[in-house]
Formats: structure tokens, sequence, C-alpha cells
């Protein structure tokens, strides 16, 4: 099969097309072909720049979500079969700590990663755990269900789980137009909330604001607390969903919470070094709380509001497997509206 194979770390260019052995699915294991796998700031770009920091070892193909169709089966499995549409959820949880027993998987701190720890969806087929892939409705196509997977299942755990957001509670989405603030917008509608989104560019915002947020604010050019206090007459907002970390915003982002409000969390891209306003965070009774990952429940309500129509996908542009390193080139440029996609059916060349 041909694949995107990273044989050192580096730049773009380290991102070389190459014919290898197909995967064949060792027991408990299918074998998926793909047709799209998003590419990701955090787990594709950093991982090829230098994975060491996350435990990736060489050779390895990148690629944390893809979907596809089940060509191969091993013997033992029994849910899922050849010929089926599916997603691959990446993380494989140990299954045997306290927070995996206690249906806290999410939390597991013994996951392992797809894409990271093991070959991922760069390739024409790639092999997974059959209990890491899910069913993707007739509705979905296979990169829409690519990119709603990798962030609307962390956008309901980070929202509904860990805010608790609530109906007509006001929240803020930082990083509105990207990937997960874009799931973010849309969940947060779907819990009955109105939404702020804070993006860096005046594009940005637009995007989100047709994403469906109610207002929108760029943080790049205007003072965003000063915007979200005269959004909502002075209070502030409930809830914060952050995910850049950034050194400049993160402080405004944190001020525009209300008494009692919440700042969630799950992403990294500003630098993750922030200042706190400790005294802010004690007298107005605020919480921070960390959340990446998603549990078998969160996967399963993205699926469902996705295929009702009430969750879509936001994608810039969708890639051959080819160009691969030219969309890590996308990314470090800036400027993408949406998820980029890699379709390894694509024919070579054709973006």
């Amino acid at each position: 099969m041909r694949a995107v194979v990273v044989r050192e770390f580096g730049g773009p260019e380290v991102l070389q097309v190459e014919e290898v052995p197909d995967p064949t699915p060792a027991p408990g294991e299918v074998v998926v072909k793909v047709h799209a796998v998003t590419v990701n700031r955090s787990l594709d770009l950093k991982v090829r720049a230098d994975g060491t920091t996350r435990g990736t070892t060489l050779p390895h193909v990148l690629g944390v979500d893809p979907a596809g169709v089940v060509v191969t089966a091993a013997a033992d499995v029994e849910s899922a079969r050849v010929g089926d549409r599916v997603a691959v959820i990446p993380h494989i949880r140990c299954g045997k700590c306290a927070f995996c027993t206690s249906g806290r998987e999410e939390q597991c701190p013994n996951s392992r990663h797809i894409g990271v720890h093991r070959w991922g969806g760069y390739a024409e087929y790639v092999s997974a755990p059959a209990k890491n892939v899910v069913q993707v409705p007739d509705e979905l196509g296979f990169a829409d269900a690519a990119v709603i997977l990798r962030h609307a299942p962390t956008a309901f755990n980070l929202l509904r789980n860990l805010a608790e957001v609530g109906s007509g509670e006001w929240v803020l989405v930082m990083g509105a137009a990207g990937g997960l603030g874009a799931a973010g917008v849309q969940v947060a509608k779907l819990l009955g909330a109105s939404v702020i989104a804070g993006a860096g560019a005046d594009a940005r915002v637009e995007s989100a604001l047709a994403n469906g947020a109610d207002h929108g604010v760029n943080y790049r050019a205007d003072d965003l607390s000063a915007r979200v206090e005269r959004i909502t007459d002075g209070r502030g907002v409930d809830v914060v969903f952050e995910n850049i970390s950034d050194p400049v915003v993160w402080p405004k982002a944190f001020a525009s919470l209300a008494h009692g409000g919440r700042l969630v969390t799950a992403g990294a891209h500003g630098g993750g070094t922030v200042e706190l306003d400790v005294r802010r965070l004690y007298g107005r009774r605020l919480r921070i709380i960390g959340g990446a990952g998603a549990s078998k429940r969160d996967v399963a309500s993205a699926l469902e509001a996705a295929a009702q129509g009430k969750l879509h996908a936001v994608i810039d542009r969708i890639m051959p497997l080819d160009a691969a390193a030219d969309a890590h080139r996308l990314f470090e440029k800036g400027g993408l509206v949406g998820k980029v996609v890699l379709d390894p059916t694509a024919p070579r060349g054709v973006s």
C-alpha cells in the first residue's frame, strides 16, 4: 500500500509517500481502507517535528482519525464486519485502571494513541482494535465523519460533562474557527447556550458566525473582555471554552468570566504557559477545568447529532494523500478556515 512515512523528525519535507506492506489484523483487530483522515496541529505537526516528546518511534505513519470501510477482520472480531462504514477512535484505553473500570475511560492515564504510538491513517489502509471503530451513519460522508469525531466528542465532554452548560447560559468559544472551536460553537448551541465566538481574524470570526455563533469578536484586533462585557450587558460569560493557551489572549478570556464561571480547556496551540490572576480566581469563585478526551457516550452523541443534521463538519479543503507535506505547510502558514482532510482514494496530485 501507499503510506506517508516519517523516517526522521523535522519539517514537512520528511513526509514521504512510500510503498509499504499492507497491514494484517492481529487478534481483536480490523483493517480499514482509509477514505479520509484529518490533519491535526497537535497530533500531526508536532509529532512530525519531534515525536520523541510523545513517545513516537520511527519509522512512523501519522493520522489519528481515519474513516473508511472495513476490508478485513480477525477471526475473533464480532463487532465489525467487512464492508462496514466506520471511523476509528484513536484512544486505545488500557481497560484495567481505576478510571477504565469505573466508566471514566476518557481519563485513562495509560491510553495509547493511534497515529502517535502506532501507525495511523496517512495511508491507504490502517489496522485498529475492533473496539476502536464505530459505525458511520449512511447520512455522513467519510470526510465529515473524520472531522466530527476528531473534535465533537471532546466538545461534548468539555461543555456538557465538565462545564455542565445549561440552557440560557453564555459561552465564549476561543479559537472558534478551528477544528475544536467550530465543534465547541455547535455543541454549545445544542445545549441551549448563547455563544460568543472568539477568533484571531475577521474572516475566521465570520466563519464562526456562519457556523451558528450569536456574536463574534476578533481578539487580535479588539479588547476581548471589554467586548464580552458589552455583549452580555456587563455580566460576563458563564463558560469559557479554551483550546489555545495563548499568553496574550488567555488573560482576556479569563477576565470575561462572570461570577461563579467555569473555564474548560483542552489544547495549547498558543504555547501552553499563561498568566493566571489567582485573586480573581478565588474572589469571583471561578473554576478552571482541564479535560482532554471523550467517552463512548460523547462519541455516540456526536454521531447522533451529525446524523440528524444538527452538527456539521467545517472543512477548508480535501487533498490527496501525496499532498500531505503541502497540507502541513498550509497549517504552518496559517489562515485556514476549517479542517484539512487527506483522501487516500483521491487521484494523485488532485486537490
